[in-house]
Order: C-alpha cells, then structure tokens, then sequence
C-alpha cells in the first residue's frame, strides 16, 4: 500500500491497516528512524488509575477500610 505525503507532512493510513491494526482517531502513534527506514508502532495507552489498582497489598477488605475510615470502626 501507498500514500502520498501532504504539503503540510500528512499521511494517510490506508483504512485497511488501520482497521486490522485498530488505530482509530486518538490512537497515539510512536515514529522512530531505523537505518533509513521509518518505523511506526501504535503505543498502549493506560489509564494512570488503571496502571496502579491493585499493587497495594491490603491486609483487609476494602469495606473494613472505609467503615475505618468514616469512624464506625
């Protein structure tokens, strides 16, 4: 497949590749130069949140926390 760069450095990515590559609009894109060659891989994007739930050990249940917490403990 083959696009044409833009006047302003734009590209278009043929729609087949970005449907078997699921980049859809918003899709962070990673550009590298490799001998001569451009390389581009699509980034995993994680929620911040979502990258940290869970990886505090907690020696109890959440409820038991919260009742702590709100002082009914």
């Amino acid at each position: 497949m083959k696009a044409v760069v833009a006047d302003r450095g734009q590209v278009t990515i043929p729609k087949a590749l970005r449907d078997r590559l699921g980049i859809t609009p918003r899709t962070v894109l990673e550009f590298r130069e490799d001998k001569g060659r451009l390389i581009v891989e699509k980034t995993i994007q994680t929620d911040p949140v979502t990258a940290v739930f869970g990886c505090l050990p907690l020696d109890r249940s959440t409820d038991d926390i919260i009742a702590e917490m709100r002082g009914e403990k």
